[in-house]
């Protein structure tokens, strides 16, 4: 019996608890909330599709009660507070770190063998707070952004490429930030053909530009940050890891060498299976993107560094 709790019952932890009811992904999920009869709310309105679907996944939403996610496999912690349009994601550090300090300290209470997939932003560094203070060995955090943010890419060139979405190839690294994260054009493709050979240099990099500020995007269009898309790809990394699927999925990470940097979590290449990150995949980066990288990995370093206190 496979067991997922998550911690934070707004928009994309509702939406990653709706996916993980309708793919069946887990037999068991807990969604939890501080707010009273939000999460109940929630899980007795998805539970009211299950008929209507055919579902098995059981959902129970509970308010506080984090007894109640004991012996969890996986739990995903969307806690916090979301953007407003004009906010960055590192302006949630203060609030955001605290509660997601509390929320790992007591779902391991109950869950000590768990894997955490952090969704909280700033999210290489609330992945790096994770990694600071739970003692957890580092394959069992993971933090989502790049799953996200290579989806967003993957959706910019099916446009670009006139292309089915799941046909197209493409990965983004470094940091969960309109400004540092990194979408690998040179490696994208189509069903296996380099996207460089349908696309110009001057239509990928807007492909790139269109992709890094996807999520502001979509802050100013809905008021508040995204969620199905994030609660999406949550689900996704929960699947790989209960599925033992050994999926190339990128990730915040803590590296150790790994691109030329340590005492970081940010975004990489991962294969996940049911130790977590079981491989960081280090892809032959050129020099550009090796500047690209490092550049991303200081502007990392220089958020982490407001952590002090909650250290």
């Amino acid at each position: 019996m496979s067991k997922v709790t998550v911690v934070g019952a707004g928009n994309v932890g509702a939406t990653c608890a709706n996916v993980l009811v309708t793919t069946q992904v887990a037999d068991e999920v807990v969604l939890i909330d501080i707010k009273e009869g939000l999460s109940e709310g929630k899980a007795m309105d998805i539970n009211q599709t299950v008929n209507i679907l055919g579902l098995q996944t059981r959902l129970t939403g509970v308010t506080n009660d984090y007894e109640k996610t004991a012996n969890s496999d996986v739990v995903v912690i969307t806690s916090g507070i979301p953007r407003k349009p004009g906010m960055t994601r590192e302006e949630l550090i203060g609030v955001n770190a605290g509660i997601v300090k509390s929320v790992t300290d007591n779902v391991l209470k109950y869950s000590p063998n768990a894997i955490i997939v952090c969704v909280s932003n700033p999210m290489d560094t609330m992945t790096y707070l994770i990694h600071k203070t739970s003692g957890l060995p580092k394959n069992r955090i993971i933090g989502m952004g790049g799953a996200l943010d290579s989806a967003r890419f993957k959706y910019f060139l099916s446009i670009a490429l006139g292309a089915n979405p799941t046909e197209v190839e493409g990965i983004v690294i470094g940091g969960h930030g309109d400004t540092t994260m990194i979408p690998l054009t040179r490696f994208a493709a189509y069903r296996g053909v380099p996207a460089t050979n349908y696309l110009s240099d001057e239509i990928l990099s807007t492909v790139a530009a269109d992709t890094m500020v996807g999520g502001a995007t979509l802050t100013k269009l809905l008021g508040t940050s995204a969620w199905y898309a994030p609660g999406a790809a949550s689900a996704q990394v929960v699947a790989a890891v209960l599925g033992d699927q050994k999926r190339l999925i990128s990730c915040s990470a803590l590296v150790e060498g790994e691109y030329g940097e340590n005492d970081i979590c940010i975004g990489v290449p991962c294969i996940l299976g049911k130790n977590g990150i079981e491989k960081i995949v280090e892809f032959p980066l050129n020099d550009a993107e090796k500047e690209k990288f490092a550049a991303s990995a200081a502007a990392v370093r220089k958020t982490n560094a407001a952590l002090a206190g909650a250290l």
